[in-house]
């Protein structure tokens, strides 16, 4: 059986093949490439090693052996985000939903745990270089918020509400909302610190600096806003932000990665990102 010394080194491997995946570039993810990308992978496909199921089964238990250590590594990093110190929220929040003007306070409905997720979505500065438009949010984000809408309401019963926030007015969240079909609150934080203050979104005056603080670093940014999860709880009548984490910190909130990730072509997206292939659900061509 692999020690955990082997599970360490294969699992930056992994990790490096993967570094580019998922969520948009501030540009157009295209690239001459591609076509020969995808012919390498027919071949890969074409020659990938067949055995017998006795060499198949041994095979498969070393590697299973390498899924625990990753399991076991993976619990041991969730309790070890659960012991990060928490930060006080100080500043009032206010956002508009169908319920009205709430604050962050309402948001939880009641319960003591919440989860935002931020949509990049503002119209004022959609344009042909933006993964959203005037009327629709970032076709990655709206596949992300497929994820979402079928689990809130078990998370509910585990003490946790979820909502999505974005800079578009409300009305704007609305309509899309309904043409997508999903049931979560989708607030607007427009005249609000709040997508600024997470480091979601960005002002002119940082752009220019073409060094804005996203992702816990200054870094090039082509965009207004960016993606990212927010983690909140209510206490003793106080709200505690808990945790943030952006670009590929996302994953694992995505379940049909999970599956993707499974099968023997994978996410299929090693240079170009989600947007080499994702669509809003509603403009695949099939």
């Amino acid at each position: 059986m692999s020690g955990a010394g082997e599970a360490l080194t294969i699992l930056p491997m992994q990790l490096q093949v993967r570094e580019a995946q998922s969520y948009p570039r501030s540009e157009a993810a295209w690239s001459p490439g591609a076509e020969s990308r995808e012919l390498e992978e027919e071949d890969h496909m074409a020659t990938h090693k067949v055995v017998k199921h006795d060499e198949w089964l041994r095979a498969r238990k070393r590697h299973l052996a390498k899924e625990k250590e990753f399991t076991r590594m993976r619990d041991q990093l969730s309790r070890e985000r659960r012991d990060l110190p928490w930060e006080l929220v100080e500043k009032q929040y206010t956002f508009q939903g169908e319920r009205g003007t709430q604050t962050l306070s309402d948001v939880f409905e009641g319960r003591d745990q919440l989860v935002i997720y931020h949509a990049m979505f503002n119209p004022d500065t959609a344009g042909p270089h933006t993964t959203w438009t005037a009327d629709a949010p970032c076709f990655v984000c709206s596949f992300w918020m497929d994820n979402v809408n079928g689990i809130t309401v078990h998370l509910n019963h585990r003490d946790i509400a979820m909502a999505a926030v974005s800079r578009a007015p409300y009305p704007k969240l609305a309509a899309y909302k309904k043409r997508m079909g999903w049931g979560f609150p989708w607030l607007s934080s427009l005249g609000s610190d709040f997508n600024l203050d997470y480091r979601v979104s960005f002002t002119d005056e940082e752009l220019k600096t073409e060094k804005v603080d996203y992702n816990y670093r200054l870094r090039p940014w082509g965009l207004t806003e960016a993606p990212g999860i927010s983690v909140f709880l209510k206490d003793g009548g106080q709200i505690y932000h808990t945790y943030s984490t952006y670009e590929r910190g996302l994953d694992m909130l995505n379940v049909a990665y999970h599956y993707m990730d499974l099968v023997p072509k994978g996410r299929d997206e090693v240079d170009s990102g989600a947007d080499r292939w994702v669509r809003r659900r509603d403009e695949y061509q099939d």
